[in-house]
């Protein structure tokens, strides 16, 4: 495990002249995802404290520094929804979570690192803004495989969630209870603990996947954002706050509405998320036929995002980058050549830019299944299991995993941490 002085933590990040500053000096990262972390940190049947203390020192190891987490989900009737969760319909919260939460952010502290925490998620399997709807619409909800076109479908019901008054009262006091909270372990509130990077409205929040909807819901998703920002900083105004989106896929292609999204007075910084199989930019099962393809469409998303922070006068955080593994595998012993191709070049963009001053602050590759192991040949999680991967349970386990025995990837991570580490 890698040394660290406590006078590391003392200190908020805040944005100065567009950048992420620490100490009165430029701050760069680089991050991973764990979505899982709070569960891990559970003292209950979820829990294993002692893996996520291993693995935290192995992300510590390789300079990661920055860790986003999920810290809320929704007791949902949605068939992937993750279980436990934090919180139902009826207020209730599952203090074992709750305090699995506090034991992460105080081993983050006690090695220097810090946490950006979603406060729910767009898309089902944390329960999410779905979840919300249902509990106050009378139950009524769609789930994922309830459509001919469930990805669409999905996207354009859960934007109702925006204009649903009293859903976005509960998600709003979910916020409230997060935020106002004081660790159970350190007794530091949560608002004066500065391992805590930002606080993120959401996992992946846009107005809809469809144009009709987007024009009748582009107005509350923008309120919805100006709202919850300035709660946020009206209870904890030392913390950074960002969105969470995917980007301009988030908004449909529609670069306003973007724009528009971050040209908010209490939002921070800009988030960016890159998919290229998930949006069709590459065949896994034809990576080396389709690689070039996928390179091309990253660089010109990275730069049209990297010209957006310019425009804002804001820092931007790759904040979700996945590839397959070759051949679309998903075991452990699967080779990772084109997954390693693919960090390089967002890599290399975020150095390059940072080494001449440039608005690209930080990443978070998605994500990190360090020792954890699919139990099952057909890689998914049952119900009541908790060998919690990178990927939540609705996704087959090992899909975009990071695996403790990803050597060359883990290599490159290592690498690029060392490259930003000179510009400090």
């Amino acid at each position: 495990m890698a040394h660290w002085s406590p006078a590391a933590s003392e200190k908020f990040v805040s944005v100065q002249n567009g950048r992420f500053s620490l100490h009165g000096r430029p701050h760069h990262f680089v991050g991973a995802n764990l979505w899982c972390a709070a569960y891990l940190g559970s003292k209950g049947q979820w829990g294993n404290r002692e893996r996520l203390k291993r693995e935290l020192d192995r992300l510590m190891d390789l300079g990661v520094s920055n860790v986003r987490i999920l810290s809320a989900s929704e007791d949902s009737p949605l068939k992937s929804a993750v279980r436990p969760a934090f919180h139902d319909a009826e207020r209730r919260w599952d203090d074992e979570l709750l305090q699995g939460l506090d034991f992460v952010l105080s081993e983050l502290s006690a090695r220097g690192l810090r946490a950006v925490l979603y406060l729910t998620n767009f898309w089902e399997w944390s329960g999410g803004m779905m979840t919300y709807l249902s509990w106050t619409n009378g139950g009524h909800y769609l789930d994922m495989d309830d459509s001919a076109d469930p990805w669409r479908a999905f996207a354009d019901f859960a934007a109702q969630f925006y204009d649903a008054e009293a859903a976005v009262q509960l998600y709003q006091e979910t916020v409230r209870r997060l935020v106002e909270r004081t660790n159970s372990i350190t007794g530091q509130p949560y608002k004066d603990d500065p391992t805590i990077f930002a606080w993120q409205l959401c996992n992946e929040p846009r107005p809809g996947a469809s144009d009709l909807v987007v024009d009748k819901s582009a107005g509350p998703y923008l309120r919805w954002i100006k709202e919850t920002a300035q709660l946020i900083k009206a209870l904890d105004p030392q913390h950074l706050v960002s969105t969470g989106s995917e980007g301009l896929v988030g908004s449909i292609g529609r670069a306003q509405d973007y724009l528009r999204a971050h040209d908010v007075p209490d939002i921070d910084y800009l988030t960016a998320h890159i998919w290229p199989q998930n949006w069709g930019w590459v065949t896994p099962h034809d990576l080396s036929g389709s690689f070039a393809h996928a390179e091309e469409k990253t660089l010109e998303y990275l730069a049209v995002h990297r010209d957006f922070a310019q425009r804002l006068g804001r820092p931007l955080v790759i904040e979700e980058f996945g590839f397959p593994r070759d051949a679309g595998q998903f075991d452990p012993a699967a080779s990772t050549a084109f997954r390693d191709r693919f960090y390089g070049v967002v890599y290399r963009a975020i150095s390059d830019d940072v080494h001449s001053g440039g608005p690209l602050s930080g990443s978070n590759f998605w994500a990190w299944g360090g020792e954890g192991r699919a139990r099952h040949s057909d890689h998914r999680l049952r119900p009541g299991e908790s060998e919690y991967l990178g990927d939540p349970p609705h996704e087959p386990q090992g899909w975009y995993s990071v695996f403790d025995s990803d050597h060359s990837t883990l290599e490159l991570i290592g690498d690029h941490a060392r490259s930003l580490s000179r510009n400090r």
